[in-house]
């Protein structure tokens, strides 16, 4: 019996494209339309964004689309946020769609089943396959730095461990077009602030390779 493709991404944020889901409106299509929609998800993380406003907003993979325990988390974020703090994960990386579905289900259940959080830690997380996954989202303070930068911080993780490589460069587009969305969308401080994990936690994540790399960006600060 052939594996069944993964299911149709669900298009997550305010002002993103809806074309994937639009693609598989008749059910005899289904299967195919399932390939193509992820297919559309990462070509728009591999092209960036162009232009301002919510044109910014790149599709989201959604906590139902990758398979999400229900939260158990109620502590809202004070918006705008002023921080957003960059981590990795250190644990296996994920190339494609099934395998970076199957990662954020391994790290939620690490966080909720082994250290009893109400949820996954990170706000979003970044698969090396180009894609953004819904953690808490935007609205939710997360566990990621602690408990002083949780309440001020939006915090992104990056699926892998990135002490001896770096994450491709559709991965690092995809960080970097969630946090312009989260300007568009009133959710981050125009003048936003990046902060690396070791600068607020001591800590090797975001590993070396990346940590050189947000360095380099105009937002970071140490």
């Amino acid at each position: 019996m052939q594996a069944l493709p993964p299911p149709t991404p669900q298009i997550k944020a305010q002002g993103q494209p809806r074309a994937a889901s639009r693609l598989c409106a008749l059910p005899a299509m289904a299967r195919s339309c399932a390939l193509r929609s992820w297919a559309l998800l990462a070509l728009f993380a591999l092209l960036g964004v162009a232009g301002g406003g919510l044109a910014n907003c790149i599709p989201i993979v959604s906590r139902r689309e990758w398979g999400a325990l229900a939260s158990e988390c109620s502590a809202n974020l004070r918006r705008p946020v002023r921080y957003v703090v960059v981590s990795h994960t250190a644990g296996s990386t994920c190339d494609n769609p099934a395998s970076c579905r199957r990662q954020v289900q391994n790290v939620q259940h690490y966080h909720v089943r082994t250290l009893h959080w109400c949820d996954v830690g990170y706000n979003f997380l970044i698969g090396e396959d180009g894609l953004v996954y819904e953690g808490r989202g935007w609205n939710t303070v997360g566990a990621h730095s602690g408990p002083t930068w949780n309440p001020l911080s939006l915090g992104i993780s990056f699926m892998g461990n990135y002490m001896n490589r770096v994450p491709p460069a559709r991965a690092i587009r995809a960080a970097q077009s969630l946090l312009a969305c989260g300007v568009a969308l009133g959710v981050l401080r125009p003048n936003y602030e990046v902060k690396g994990h070791r600068d607020v936690q001591s800590t090797l994540s975001p590993g070396d390779q990346l940590y050189e790399i947000i360095q380099k960006w105009p937002q970071y600060r140490a």
